[in-house]
């Protein structure tokens, strides 16, 4: 979700599935709270409401938003469940509408693995040389480590190779074998277990794993023990570009210097059906609805599925203090903070749980505050005037929901993450 390595930089609001806008917001700066909407937790509902158009509304105007769609609940009732915008020319945006979920399936894979540990069919500090021993460090890494992003293991989606690839055919069906060969293109970045750094190469062999574990295909399994049991009806897999009807469609300009487009040249393609699953395991490649991404903060944020132990394996801030902005391995490493760290499949934001896909001209929010049941869903797509002349777009689904925690929960709304 946030960056693409490329010729040695960083570049913001390019397509990634990582915890949603990190580094887009810490390098940004994109103000926590948005203006010009004030509530009480104990405010009527309908001023509540208005609130939180004036938020979106306001983010709509200086984040140049071509659509947001967003429904908030607390304590099972909904607060506000509304579609601002259009989808295409003409076409409004609707709450019914579908779009790719990207990193939230990494929410749905962090709860299978741990459903096979109450299962007592795997441990987490089982070492993958088990299933994969030919991989790197196998012997030393863990299921532990793959999921919350320890094992040191490269990044595919961050070298340079895989970004011309992918970005001169958009469309292609990666397979898991040449994801892995773009991995392990290059070293380790640490020795497992040692520092803290996002890869899609750890939820890749994780999906691998679970489906070994599991004696079924991934997306058969997310289905049966994940996506059915939490009540999900509008979330689909896929690994094609399809997309079930209705589509809320997405435009965007990050291939402007891919293609060659000179600067000042208006350059805005659609990019809703191009293939999304680059960055998901195979069988995790989804398609979803605002509802689903509400009910799904609620299922994951309160642990419906787990043990006790297993949910606060998952949730609980258990790296805080943890790892380093070693240079060695700049920018993927950072060291865990309250204000961003990560769990199993899922990151914490001082008391909330969040998942934050970006990709191809989409950017989501899915938030949770257990101490007060919200649950926060947001999905928006892009106007041309977002993109700048490198075709990169700073702006994120995340500021709307830090600015909407911070509305119905002053007394601990998301914390600032630069």
């Amino acid at each position: 979700m946030i960056a693409h390595m490329n010729s040695g930089a960083v570049r913001t609001g390019r397509r990634s599935l990582v915890a949603g806008t990190i580094l887009a917001v810490l390098t940004l700066g994109l103000p926590a709270v948005a203006s010009g909407a004030t509530a009480s937790p104990t405010a009527p509902a309908g001023q509540t409401e208005s609130a939180i158009t004036d938020i979106v509304t306001n983010a709509m105007a200086t984040e140049h938003l071509r659509s947001v769609i967003v429904k908030v609940t607390q304590d099972h009732h909904v607060v506000t469940r509304q579609a601002f915008g259009t989808s295409m020319d003409g076409v409004p945006a609707t709450t019914d509408m579908h779009f790719p979920n990207g990193n939230v399936a990494f929410t749905y894979l962090g709860t299978l693995l741990l459903e096979f540990v109450d299962e007592h069919k795997v441990g987490l500090d089982d070492t993958i040389d088990r299933w994969m021993p030919d991989l790197p460090e196998a012997d030393q890494i863990t299921l532990k480590m793959l999921a919350n992003q320890t094992s040191g293991y490269p990044d595919y989606e961050t070298d340079p190779a895989w970004v011309a690839a992918e970005q001169a055919d958009p469309f292609h069906i990666w397979t898991f074998q040449e994801r892995l060969t773009y991995a392990f293109s290059r070293p380790v970045l640490f020795a497992p277990g040692k520092n803290w750094a996002y890869a899609h190469t750890n939820f890749m062999i994780l999906g691998e794993l679970l489906a070994t574990i599991g004696g079924k295909p991934l997306d058969t399994l997310l289905s049966e023990k994940v996506l059915d049991p939490m009540g999900l009806t509008g979330t689909a897999e896929s690994q094609t570009s399809d997309v079930p009807s209705p589509v809320l469609h997405a435009y965007t300009s990050e291939r402007r210097e891919a293609l060659g487009i000179p600067a000042g040249t208006p350059f805005y393609e659609e990019s809703t059906f191009w293939n999304k699953q680059w960055g998901t395991p195979i069988g995790a490649n989804e398609t979803t609805t605002i509802d689903d991404m509400a009910t799904s903060a609620v299922q994951v944020g309160t642990g419906a599925l787990l043990s006790k132990s297993s949910y606060e394996a998952m949730t609980a801030p258990n790296l805080v203090g943890f790892g380093d902005a070693d240079p060695s391995c700049a920018p993927a490493c950072r060291a865990m903070t309250d204000a961003f760290n990560f769990g199993l499949g899922i990151p914490r934001s001082g008391s909330w749980l969040f998942s934050g896909p970006s990709l191809s001209g989409y950017s989501e929010s899915m938030a949770y505050l257990p101490s007060q049941r919200i649950a926060i869903a947001v999905a928006i797509t892009f106007l041309p005037t977002a993109y700048d002349e490198q075709g990169d777009n700073p702006s994120s689904a995340d500021s709307i929901f830090r600015s909407i925690g911070a509305l119905l929960a002053p007394d601990d709304p998301p914390p600032a993450l630069g």
